[in-house]
This record gives C-alpha cells, structure tokens and sequence, in this order.
C-alpha cells in the first residue's frame, strides 16, 4: 500500500501572539492537518503548550488536530488532549518504555487516529512491529525540542525506507 504524506505545519513556528491569523493562513496554503509540539520539560529541554491550546485550536478550524506528545510519560495525558479536541495524537516510541502498543490501544480507545514518532538516532526497526497498527508515522528530521533547527539531511534514506 502506497502511503501518502501529509503536509502538516507546525503552530510552535507561527507568531503565538496572531496564532489564529496564522492558522487562517495555514489552512489557506492547503495543509492537510495542524501539527502541535507539545513538551515537558523533561523529555525534551523545552515546555510548550497544553491540551488549552488545543482546545482552542479546534474551535478555529476544520483541519485535523496532531497533538505531537514530546512528553514523558504520555499515557497519562492521552485523554486530557482527546479531550480537548485532537484528532491525531503522536507520542515517541522512545518515551513509550516498552509500552507502545499500549498506548496505540488506549489512543485509538478514544477514537483517535494513533501516531508514532522517531528521533533521528532511533533505527526504523523500533517500530516495525507497530506499522500496522498506527495511522501515522513521524520521522524527526531535527533533534526534539527547538523549532527553527538544520533539517538533517542523514534522516533522509529513513524516511525513503518508509
């Protein structure tokens, strides 16, 4: 089965203070679905938004909602972002501790479309076992937790191996 890639625009790029202008202009420019980093703190070095601003996202626009969960234990916020309105919840295979298939179960459990994601270091056979059961896979082409970082071009033959 051919796969299709997504254009998915970050929200952490947009200027926050005019952040639904800059979804109006998002949507505009044809993406498939909104992209939100969310982080911790902990499993990466920055923190970011919360399930508020998803929230409030989803009350702005039809596009489907990726809350990118770049948290550590993720299991435990998986309903509070379902909740506020995400479509597509995303966590790290590397912040799963063993738990991935888990947690794919308890987010399709809410309805919502499964995602799994891969730091740039982390080898495609993390998750083979799991292409099946997820609706989405992220391959990071930068290191977690910054925005505006040197796309890495060693990531590439990764993501052609998808």
């Amino acid at each position: 089965m051919k796969r299709r890639i997504k254009v998915a625009p970050s929200v952490i790029a947009a200027d926050q203070a005019r952040l639904g202008e800059e979804v109006k202009r998002m949507e505009k420019a044809g993406a498939d679905l909104l992209h939100i980093d969310v982080m911790d703190g902990h499993f990466v070095p920055n923190i970011t938004i919360g399930p508020d601003v998803v929230r409030a996202l989803d009350k702005i626009t039809d596009l489907p909602l990726d809350a990118h969960l770049m948290i550590a234990e993720p299991q435990k916020y998986i309903r509070a972002f379902s909740q506020a309105g995400a479509d597509y919840i995303t966590v790290h295979i590397e912040a799963c501790e063993g738990r991935a298939r888990e947690v794919i179960s308890q987010i399709k459990a809410l309805g919502k479309a499964a995602g799994i994601s891969l730091n740039p270091s982390t080898p495609l056979s993390a998750i083979k076992g799991l292409l099946k059961e997820v609706d989405l896979v992220l391959v990071m082409t930068v290191e977690p937790g910054f925005c505006g970082q040197k796309f890495m071009l060693s990531v590439i033959p990764k993501i052609k191996s998808l």
